[in-house]
């Protein structure tokens, strides 16, 4: 497969995210329970993800899904593996803000 190493680097990315999204949404639970974090989705569909949910992680399982599917198919377009990755540093980076934003 030719983009053997880029998916290593994106299944570990995967599971830095998947980590992170954990620890986010339970940061999430607690500002909720403080009366803040009333928004409806952390993304907008413009960003390419079509998951919608206040939560970290169901945007980590899109992610996953995608991942698995490229993984399964015999050829990936380039224009699929950029959209995908750029998905997953949207999400890395709203992450990293999220948890320095404590």
């Amino acid at each position: 497969m030719p983009y053997t190493n880029v998916f290593l680097q994106i299944k570990e990315n995967l599971q830095i995210a998947y980590r992170q999204a954990i620890d986010s949404d339970a940061r999430l639970d607690e500002l909720r329970k403080e009366g803040h974090g009333k928004f409806v989705a952390i993304f907008t569909e413009e960003q390419g993800f079509t998951t919608s949910s206040n939560r970290f992680l169901p945007y980590v399982q899109e992610l996953v899904a995608e991942f698995d599917a490229m993984q399964s198919s015999t050829h990936v377009a380039p224009e699929t593996l950029e959209a995908f990755v750029k998905k997953l540093a949207a999400l890395l980076q709203t992450l990293q803000i999220f948890k320095l934003a404590k």
